[in-house]
């Protein structure tokens, strides 16, 4: 059977989620079939607002965990399930040590140990929290990564609960193919993982993240002219500060070098010349205090 490697994408469908995140899962849970109808999901919000679990908990009969730290969310959590004993809802951190990792807190749970999805959203750290999971093993896992990244850059911010950087769709498919899964589908912010004895029965030709990521909307591309001026092409924002990118403050030449280097008279030259002495400077004290404010902490 011929089909393009995107079919799944003809499936999206809301009821809670995002971006068309619950027709999705509901495709993948019904091609795996071998279903315990148990799902996890951290941070789960209030559990309503765009989760990608509520809808099979509401319409399939699912079980599940719900983890979410902030206490107020984690109120409106519980309210909102206060009439199901088959929803557990934990108010913590995720995080990827010894003691904080998911392994730990779904240990206090029933959750069995190859239950059907996991959906990771916190924003940041997922790679590290899904690098650290090695007890459990979920037959299909839902994970966000950061959309301004191209899809052929690897990139993972450091393990670091305090930045919100996120890691790149390639970085997340490396980590899955060395946990044994394959990635099956990709929407704007989340990316689709199966686990690889299951992936042959989505009969997809390709799954690259080139392929599969068809929403390239956030990415904003940078490049130079021959004359060394920036461009800017695409979202050109910050999404999540709503703030725009402007040319002008990305501009590293003055305007007075912006030129074809072959074509620069005698006067640009002996600017562009100066220009790179200042810049070389400028980078060895940068590099000698970066070296001092090691060697600073060091001592202390």
């Amino acid at each position: 059977m011929n089909r393009s490697s995107t079919w799944l994408l003809d499936h999206k469908r809301d009821v809670y989620s995002q971006t068309g995140e619950d027709g999705i899962i509901e495709k993948i849970l019904e091609i795996i079939s071998d279903n315990d109808k148990w799902c996890v999901e951290f941070g789960a919000w209030d559990g309503l607002f765009m989760t990608n679990t509520r809808h099979l908990i509401e319409s399939k009969e699912y079980s599940a965990v719900l983890i979410e730290a902030d206490k107020n969310k984690f109120g409106d959590l519980q309210r909102n399930y206060s009439h199901r004993n088959d929803v557990i809802s934990i108010n913590k951190f995720v995080w990827f040590g010894e003691h904080d990792n998911l392994d730990q807190i779904l240990s206090t749970t029933p959750v069995p140990y190859d239950f059907d999805l996991l959906s990771i959203d916190i924003d940041g750290n997922d790679y590290h929290v899904w690098k650290a999971i090695s007890k459990y093993r979920p037959k299909v896992i839902v994970i966000e990564y950061n959309p301004t990244i191209p899809s052929h850059i690897q990139f993972v911010q450091p393990a670091d609960p305090s930045l919100n950087q996120g890691a790149s769709i390639l970085s997340l498919v490396e980590l899955g193919k060395g946990k044994g899964y394959e990635l099956v589908s990709a929407l704007p912010f989340n990316a689709f993982f199966v686990r690889r004895e299951y992936y042959p029965r989505f009969q997809i030709e390709s799954n690259t993240p080139e392929v599969l990521r068809t929403s390239l909307e956030y990415i904003t591309s940078l490049f130079s002219g021959y004359d060394g001026k920036i461009f800017l092409h695409g979202n050109c924002t910050l999404p999540w500060h709503g703030i725009d990118l402007k040319e002008s403050r990305v501009q590293h030449l003055p305007r007075f070098l912006r030129k074809y280097p072959g074509n620069y008279s005698s006067l640009q030259k002996m600017g562009f010349a100066l220009f790179r002495l200042v810049t070389k400077l400028s980078r060895f004290i940068k590099g000698i205090r970066k070296k001092i404010g090691r060697l600073t902490r060091r001592s202390t």
